[in-house]
């Protein structure tokens, strides 16, 4: 498995209340639209790692635990598992789970099947999705002993990881081959409740006692806090969208979606407080102005990169005077599609976006 060690920096966004958000418990990337999609109970809302919202999907739903695989997002809401195009929102499968007390976490395996927990019955459910008119599901594991919250899949290891709720809260396997539980790691945590993956095999985990993230190696040897500016609060079903380096946290406490990016060749929507740019039109086809205010004269660099986090190029690099400061990009890609332009003030980071 790669290993690379990438430096860690917290670009935050929010959304409030104002904005609709008032039952999210759940966030997932859909690489298809490129968005992050927002499960808000009765409805789910589309959102860029710039925090805005971009209206709701169709009649999609979502109570808790969420997966897009295969150009359909799948929910949980209520006993039943939903499936809903990523582009139209039409709902495209409902598969109702006998038995089922509080379906909670999901995991998939980007092909065919589906796995969920039952936070109440301490079970973890299968669903064959391969043919969206008649899903099948069964339980594979009939006792979890702790109580299941989040699940990851982790191919690798023909494996799933699952967090549990309650105080130091074990982090376990399940082996899709024998569907056999095994404790990784005995935590220190308390009530954890999603976990996702990056591409280098790291585990990232958010947790109520404390309100943190946690960063897990890959071996559950070593751990770390992800910095997120202003912390989380009550953090949720976490996603990390291995596309773009980012982790989205749903914050249940206060109804916020933060964002956090991890590779430093990519940035995801946010600024500082002491420095802000801007730019124009959010549409471009010939140039694109990007403009910022400087208390004091300050080196200055302004780099382009697209959605998947690529450097397209390096606009320009020098020292800049006190005051306001415009630099028009010219030197356009010549693709469509959202990109990002990253303003470093000294040590002072601020990106704004456009489409093409």
């Amino acid at each position: 498995m790669k290993k690379v060690l990438f430096f860690v920096f917290a670009i935050t966004a929010c959304v409030s209340q104002a904005q609709s958000l008032t039952a999210i418990e759940g966030v997932e990337y859909d690489p298809t639209n490129q968005i992050f999609l927002v499960g808000n109970g009765n409805n789910v809302v589309r959102m860029h790692s710039d925090a805005v919202p971009q209206g709701t999907l169709g009649v999609a739903k979502a109570n808790y635990g969420m997966e897009v695989m295969n150009g359909v997002l799948f929910s949980i809401v209520g006993s039943t598992i939903k499936g809903y195009d990523v582009t139209s929102g039409a709902e495209v499968m409902s598969a109702a789970i006998s038995g089922a007390t509080f379906l909670n976490g999901m995991a998939s395996n980007g092909t065919d099947k589906l796995w969920v927990s039952d936070f109440s019955a301490k079970k973890i459910y299968e669903l064959n999705v391969s043919n969206l008119a008649a899903p099948t599901s069964s339980v594979v594991v009939a006792n979890t002993t702790s109580t299941p919250n989040g699940l990851t899949y982790d191919a690798a290891n023909n494996r799933l990881v699952m967090v549990s709720w309650g105080a130091n809260a074990p982090i376990k396997a399940i082996d899709l081959s024998t569907y056999m539980l095994t404790v990784l790691t005995a935590t220190t945590i308390g009530n954890c409740d999603g976990v996702d993956h990056d591409s280098y095999g790291n585990y990232y985990v958010s947790s109520w006692s404390p309100n943190a993230i946690t960063k897990f190696s890959n071996d559950f040897t070593t751990t770390s806090t992800v910095t997120v500016t202003g912390g989380v609060s009550s953090a949720a079903d976490i996603c990390y969208a291995e596309e773009l380096d980012t982790l989205a946290i749903p914050c249940t406490g206060n109804m916020v979606v933060k964002f956090v990016g991890f590779n430093p060749s990519f940035v995801v929507e946010g600024n500082t407080t002491e420095f802000k740019a801007y730019g124009f039109p959010t549409e471009v086809k010939d140039m694109y102005t990007v403009g910022f205010d400087l208390p004091q004269a300050i080196d200055v660099t302004v780099r382009l990169f697209d959605v998947n986090g690529r450097l397209v190029n390096e606009v320009v690099k020098r020292t800049f005077p006190q005051g306001n400061n415009q630099v028009i990009v010219t030197d356009l890609p010549s693709e469509s599609g959202i990109y990002f332009v990253q303003v470093w003030a000294g040590t002072h980071l601020s990106v704004v976006s456009f489409i093409r």
